[in-house]
């Protein structure tokens, strides 16, 4: 959980897990990324690998935002804002098996 900015490759290499960034995002973000969820709360510059698969309400969303709620953090506080999101599957260079949440 980044609660500020993330820098260049942010994701890089990923090969599972979750990665939540409440500010900017560097550049290469995801690079050759595996498997995973990279969490945004503001639209990243994503590089030709990344397909956009469209805006979605995912019904695991609550779920993940609930367990923020026991750590004293700003994600606990945001959660309600973070409802629908457009999703970018990639890194198709690594057959695009991940996933960046943008917050819409």
């Amino acid at each position: 959980l980044i609660e500020g900015d993330a820098g260049d490759y942010c994701g890089s290499r990923m090969v599972a897990g979750t990665i939540a960034v409440m500010g900017n995002t560097g550049r290469n973000l995801g690079y050759a990324m595996r498997r995973g969820t990279l969490l945004l709360w503001n639209q990243p510059q994503l590089s030709a690998t990344f397909n956009d698969c469209g805006s979605h309400t995912l019904a695991f969303l609550p779920i993940l935002f609930s367990s923020f709620k026991k750590i004293n953090s700003k994600f606990a506080q945001e959660s309600a804002s973070f409802n629908r999101v457009q999703r970018y599957a990639g890194d198709m260079s690594e057959l695009g098996r991940g996933e960046v949440l943008v917050r819409i």
